[in-house]
Protein backbone atom coordinates (compact mmCIF):
# COMPACT_ATOMS: atom_id res chain seq x y z
CA UNK A 1 0.00 0.00 0.00
CA UNK A 2 2.83 2.40 0.78
CA UNK A 3 4.44 1.57 -2.56
CA UNK A 4 1.28 2.47 -4.43
CA UNK A 5 0.99 5.79 -2.62
CA UNK A 6 4.59 6.70 -3.42
CA UNK A 7 4.13 5.89 -7.08
CA UNK A 8 1.03 8.07 -7.22
CA UNK A 9 2.93 10.94 -5.62
CA UNK A 10 5.77 10.57 -8.13
CA UNK A 11 3.35 10.56 -11.06
CA UNK A 12 1.60 13.64 -9.72
CA UNK A 13 4.90 15.51 -9.32
CA UNK A 14 6.04 14.50 -12.80
CA UNK A 15 2.79 15.59 -14.43
CA UNK A 16 2.97 18.95 -12.63
CA UNK A 17 6.55 19.50 -13.79
CA UNK A 18 5.67 18.63 -17.38
CA UNK A 19 2.69 21.00 -17.25
CA UNK A 20 4.85 23.84 -15.91
CA UNK A 21 7.48 23.25 -18.61
CA UNK A 22 4.86 23.31 -21.37
CA UNK A 23 3.36 26.57 -20.05
CA UNK A 24 6.86 28.08 -19.80
CA UNK A 25 7.75 27.03 -23.35
CA UNK A 26 4.52 28.49 -24.77
CA UNK A 27 5.04 31.75 -22.86
CA UNK A 28 8.62 32.12 -24.12
CA UNK A 29 7.54 31.34 -27.67
CA UNK A 30 4.78 33.97 -27.60
CA UNK A 31 7.07 36.51 -25.95
CA UNK A 32 9.78 35.87 -28.53
CA UNK A 33 7.35 36.41 -31.39
CA UNK A 34 6.28 39.74 -29.92
CA UNK A 35 9.80 40.97 -29.17
CA UNK A 36 11.82 39.72 -32.14
CA UNK A 37 11.41 40.15 -35.87
CA UNK A 38 13.87 39.02 -38.54
CA UNK A 39 12.94 41.89 -40.88
CA UNK A 40 13.89 39.87 -43.95
CA UNK A 41 13.30 41.97 -47.05
CA UNK A 42 12.80 40.20 -50.35
CA UNK A 43 12.80 42.05 -53.65
CA UNK A 44 10.95 40.93 -56.77
CA UNK A 45 13.06 38.38 -58.64
CA UNK A 46 10.40 37.03 -61.02
CA UNK A 47 7.45 39.45 -61.39
CA UNK A 48 3.83 38.47 -61.58
CA UNK A 49 2.53 37.68 -65.07
CA UNK A 50 5.70 36.12 -66.53
CA UNK A 51 5.60 32.83 -68.40
CA UNK A 52 8.48 30.43 -67.75
CA UNK A 53 9.30 27.80 -70.33
CA UNK A 54 12.31 25.58 -70.87
CA UNK A 55 13.61 22.16 -71.76
CA UNK A 56 16.17 19.68 -70.45
CA UNK A 57 17.76 17.22 -72.89
CA UNK A 58 20.29 14.46 -72.30
CA UNK A 59 21.72 11.94 -74.75
CA UNK A 60 24.57 9.45 -74.45
CA UNK A 61 26.01 6.71 -76.67
CA UNK A 62 28.62 4.11 -75.79
CA UNK A 63 30.31 1.39 -77.86
CA UNK A 64 32.57 -1.34 -76.46
CA UNK A 65 34.97 -3.59 -78.35
CA UNK A 66 36.91 -6.06 -76.20
CA UNK A 67 36.58 -3.61 -73.31
CA UNK A 68 37.71 -4.59 -69.81
CA UNK A 69 36.42 -3.20 -66.52
CA UNK A 70 37.38 -4.70 -63.13
CA UNK A 71 36.04 -8.29 -63.29
CA UNK A 72 34.39 -7.84 -66.69
CA UNK A 73 36.46 -8.79 -69.72
CA UNK A 74 35.96 -8.90 -73.49
CA UNK A 75 32.86 -6.71 -73.42
CA UNK A 76 31.37 -6.29 -76.90
CA UNK A 77 28.23 -4.26 -77.40
CA UNK A 78 26.66 -0.83 -77.51
CA UNK A 79 24.20 1.23 -75.50
CA UNK A 80 22.40 4.55 -75.71
CA UNK A 81 20.04 6.62 -73.55
CA UNK A 82 17.91 9.64 -74.37
CA UNK A 83 15.71 11.91 -72.26
CA UNK A 84 13.80 15.12 -73.01
CA UNK A 85 11.75 17.15 -70.53
CA UNK A 86 9.90 20.37 -71.57
CA UNK A 87 8.41 22.63 -68.90
CA UNK A 88 5.84 25.47 -68.75
CA UNK A 89 5.06 27.58 -65.67
CA UNK A 90 3.18 30.81 -64.93
CA UNK A 91 4.10 33.34 -62.25
CA UNK A 92 0.72 34.06 -60.63
CA UNK A 93 2.30 36.21 -57.90
CA UNK A 94 5.66 37.91 -57.42
CA UNK A 95 8.30 35.15 -56.94
CA UNK A 96 5.62 32.42 -56.98
CA UNK A 97 5.01 30.19 -60.01
CA UNK A 98 3.08 27.03 -60.82
CA UNK A 99 3.02 24.81 -63.87
CA UNK A 100 3.73 21.39 -65.31
CA UNK A 101 6.53 19.35 -66.82
CA UNK A 102 6.45 16.27 -69.02
CA UNK A 103 9.31 13.90 -69.70
CA UNK A 104 10.12 11.01 -72.01
CA UNK A 105 13.13 8.72 -71.68
CA UNK A 106 14.34 5.77 -73.73
CA UNK A 107 17.35 3.49 -73.35
CA UNK A 108 18.71 0.45 -75.19
CA UNK A 109 21.53 -1.98 -74.44
CA UNK A 110 22.85 -4.65 -76.79
CA UNK A 111 25.50 -6.98 -75.38
CA UNK A 112 27.02 -9.41 -77.87
CA UNK A 113 29.34 -11.01 -75.34
CA UNK A 114 31.21 -10.56 -72.08
CA UNK A 115 33.05 -12.58 -69.46
CA UNK A 116 32.90 -12.23 -65.69
CA UNK A 117 36.24 -13.38 -64.25
CA UNK A 118 36.24 -13.80 -60.46
CA UNK A 119 39.40 -15.92 -60.27
CA UNK A 120 41.71 -18.18 -62.20
CA UNK A 121 39.21 -21.05 -62.04
CA UNK A 122 35.95 -19.08 -61.79
CA UNK A 123 34.47 -17.25 -64.77
CA UNK A 124 31.10 -16.81 -66.42
CA UNK A 125 30.20 -15.98 -70.01
CA UNK A 126 27.33 -13.70 -71.00
CA UNK A 127 26.18 -13.35 -74.60
CA UNK A 128 23.23 -12.31 -76.75
CA UNK A 129 21.66 -9.97 -74.21
CA UNK A 130 19.30 -7.25 -75.41
CA UNK A 131 17.35 -4.72 -73.34
CA UNK A 132 15.13 -1.77 -74.30
CA UNK A 133 12.91 0.46 -72.15
CA UNK A 134 10.90 3.66 -72.38
CA UNK A 135 9.12 5.77 -69.75
CA UNK A 136 6.74 8.74 -69.63
CA UNK A 137 6.30 11.17 -66.74
CA UNK A 138 3.93 14.04 -65.95
CA UNK A 139 4.80 16.48 -63.15
CA UNK A 140 2.86 19.26 -61.44
CA UNK A 141 5.26 21.81 -59.92
CA UNK A 142 5.14 24.85 -57.64
CA UNK A 143 8.10 27.24 -57.27
CA UNK A 144 9.14 29.92 -54.81
CA UNK A 145 11.99 32.19 -55.98
CA UNK A 146 14.44 33.91 -53.62
CA UNK A 147 16.95 36.48 -54.84
CA UNK A 148 20.53 36.54 -53.54
CA UNK A 149 20.85 39.93 -51.87
CA UNK A 150 19.92 42.68 -54.31
CA UNK A 151 21.03 40.69 -57.33
CA UNK A 152 18.59 40.26 -60.20
CA UNK A 153 20.89 37.85 -62.05
CA UNK A 154 21.42 35.10 -59.46
CA UNK A 155 18.69 33.53 -57.38
CA UNK A 156 17.51 30.42 -55.61
CA UNK A 157 14.24 28.55 -55.97
CA UNK A 158 12.46 25.81 -54.10
CA UNK A 159 10.29 23.49 -56.19
CA UNK A 160 7.60 21.12 -54.89
CA UNK A 161 6.79 18.29 -57.30
CA UNK A 162 4.10 15.64 -57.72
CA UNK A 163 5.04 13.21 -60.48
CA UNK A 164 3.08 10.35 -62.04
CA UNK A 165 4.68 8.06 -64.58
CA UNK A 166 4.66 4.75 -66.34
CA UNK A 167 6.64 2.74 -68.83
CA UNK A 168 7.55 -0.58 -70.30
CA UNK A 169 10.71 -2.59 -70.90
CA UNK A 170 11.83 -5.78 -72.62
CA UNK A 171 14.78 -8.03 -71.80
CA UNK A 172 15.82 -10.86 -74.14
CA UNK A 173 18.71 -13.28 -73.62
CA UNK A 174 20.02 -16.37 -75.44
CA UNK A 175 19.33 -17.75 -78.92
CA UNK A 176 17.49 -20.73 -80.34
CA UNK A 177 16.14 -23.12 -77.74
CA UNK A 178 17.74 -21.15 -74.93
CA UNK A 179 15.93 -17.93 -75.93
CA UNK A 180 14.19 -16.28 -72.97
CA UNK A 181 12.41 -12.95 -72.69
CA UNK A 182 10.79 -10.81 -70.01
CA UNK A 183 8.30 -8.01 -70.64
CA UNK A 184 7.57 -5.47 -67.89
CA UNK A 185 5.08 -2.64 -67.34
CA UNK A 186 5.45 -0.18 -64.49
CA UNK A 187 3.66 2.75 -62.87
CA UNK A 188 5.16 5.17 -60.36
CA UNK A 189 4.29 8.06 -58.05
CA UNK A 190 6.83 10.54 -56.70
CA UNK A 191 6.35 13.46 -54.31
CA UNK A 192 9.42 15.54 -53.68
CA UNK A 193 11.19 18.78 -52.85
CA UNK A 194 13.84 20.03 -55.25
CA UNK A 195 15.78 23.26 -54.53
CA UNK A 196 17.92 24.84 -57.22
CA UNK A 197 19.97 27.76 -58.50
CA UNK A 198 19.09 30.00 -61.46
CA UNK A 199 21.40 32.39 -63.33
CA UNK A 200 20.03 34.87 -65.86
CA UNK A 201 22.10 35.29 -69.02
CA UNK A 202 19.96 38.24 -70.09
CA UNK A 203 16.47 39.58 -69.41
CA UNK A 204 14.75 36.62 -71.06
CA UNK A 205 16.96 33.52 -70.80
CA UNK A 206 18.57 31.68 -67.90
CA UNK A 207 20.25 28.43 -67.00
CA UNK A 208 19.34 26.47 -63.89
CA UNK A 209 20.32 23.43 -61.89
CA UNK A 210 18.29 21.61 -59.24
CA UNK A 211 18.70 18.51 -57.09
CA UNK A 212 16.27 16.39 -55.10
CA UNK A 213 16.71 16.46 -51.32
CA UNK A 214 13.40 15.18 -49.96
CA UNK A 215 10.82 12.86 -51.40
CA UNK A 216 8.60 9.79 -51.31
CA UNK A 217 8.60 7.26 -54.14
CA UNK A 218 6.28 4.38 -54.98
CA UNK A 219 6.42 2.06 -57.98
CA UNK A 220 4.68 -1.12 -59.09
CA UNK A 221 6.00 -3.45 -61.80
CA UNK A 222 4.26 -6.37 -63.47
CA UNK A 223 6.52 -8.72 -65.43
CA UNK A 224 5.78 -11.63 -67.76
CA UNK A 225 8.56 -14.12 -68.56
CA UNK A 226 8.34 -16.34 -71.65
CA UNK A 227 4.62 -15.46 -71.83
CA UNK A 228 4.03 -17.94 -68.98
CA UNK A 229 5.34 -16.74 -65.64
CA UNK A 230 3.80 -13.60 -64.14
CA UNK A 231 5.31 -11.68 -61.23
CA UNK A 232 4.51 -8.43 -59.42
CA UNK A 233 6.94 -6.16 -57.60
CA UNK A 234 6.22 -3.06 -55.52
CA UNK A 235 8.76 -0.70 -53.97
CA UNK A 236 8.42 2.20 -51.54
CA UNK A 237 11.18 4.56 -50.49
CA UNK A 238 11.68 7.89 -48.74
CA UNK A 239 14.64 10.16 -49.39
CA UNK A 240 15.81 12.66 -46.76
CA UNK A 241 19.25 13.50 -48.18
CA UNK A 242 20.84 14.99 -51.27
CA UNK A 243 20.20 12.66 -54.20
CA UNK A 244 23.11 13.12 -56.59
CA UNK A 245 21.37 10.99 -59.24
CA UNK A 246 18.52 13.53 -59.47
CA UNK A 247 20.67 16.52 -60.49
CA UNK A 248 19.17 18.25 -63.55
CA UNK A 249 20.54 21.03 -65.76
CA UNK A 250 18.34 23.03 -68.12
CA UNK A 251 17.77 26.22 -70.06
CA UNK A 252 14.69 28.37 -69.31
CA UNK A 253 13.10 31.38 -70.95
CA UNK A 254 11.14 34.08 -69.09
CA UNK A 255 8.57 35.70 -71.39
Amino acid sequence: MKLNISLKNILKRTSRQVFVLVILFISLHVYGQKQWSRDIEQSVFVPKGQWITGVSVSYSVSNQDHYQFIVFENINGDTYSFKVSPMVMYCFKDNLAAGARIAYSRSRTSLDGASVVLGSDTNYDIDNLFSISQDWYGTAAFRNYINLGNSTRFGLFNECQIQVGGGQSKLVSGVGESLSGTYEKNVSLNIGLSPGLVMFLNNYSAIEVNVGVLGFNYSHTRSTTDQIYIANRSTKSANFKVNLFSIMFGATFYL
